[in-house]
């Protein structure tokens, strides 16, 4: 009965170290806690532990969907598409099943089987999020991470008016708890303004 008790985790370890080690690659990088890191690499540490943070009976579908959500993100560039919104979600679409393809091999090299690998993707790409608590929880993960290491970046990319009006939509899609959490998060005073508006839209 031991034995059998610790498959999942062995199997669990073994996925997410597959996917930390394919992370490692990634040319771009951010700094996190004082650390430079790669940047998909952090990321994804980072949304795997928001997601037990959100829900500690997180399963493995989970946890794996949260460290694999940009796995090798870059291997794709948006740049190898045309500009414009067909161009866009033709690479969306593409980005999709090459994810989807590097997620099968890696799980299933793990010891899981094809429909887990179908479950993951699933809550990768968000659907039901109306209707999965699991996918709301990745969604609530994904949004935090973004208030953690993209919100001041993207603020003096696009701008106070703009940047409002992503914090908005932002905003939206999260649930009440995520949004208590992210208003409890250590930001500076212009990002601490900027989504004490956006809660108040």
């Amino acid at each position: 009965m031991a034995a059998d008790a610790a498959i999942p985790v062995d199997r669990l370890r073994a996925a997410l170290a597959a996917i930390d080690a394919a992370n490692a690659d990634d040319p771009h990088t951010i700094e996190v806690g004082g650390e430079i890191r790669p940047k998909e690499q952090a990321h994804a540490e980072l949304m795997t532990e928001w997601v037990q943070r959100l829900d500690p009976g997180a399963r493995d579908a989970q946890l794996v969907a949260a460290r694999a959500h940009h796995l090798r993100r870059w291997a794709l560039s948006r740049s190898d598409y045309p500009e414009g919104r067909a161009g866009y979600l033709r690479w969306r679409t593409a980005q999709a099943k090459r994810h989807a393809a590097d997620v099968a091999a890696i799980v299933t090299a793990a010891g899981y089987d094809e429909a887990f690998a179908a479950d993951v993707s699933a809550i990768v790409a968000k659907r039901g999020l109306a209707t999965d608590p699991r996918v709301q929880t990745h969604e609530d993960a994904l949004c935090l991470v973004f208030f953690q290491t993209q919100f001041e970046a993207l603020a003096d990319k696009l701008g106070d008016d703009h940047m409002a009006e992503v914090l908005a939509k932002t905003w939206a899609k999260m649930s009440p708890a995520a949004r208590r959490i992210a208003k409890g998060l250590d930001l500076s005073p212009r990002a601490a303004a900027l989504l004490a508006a956006a809660a108040r839209s």
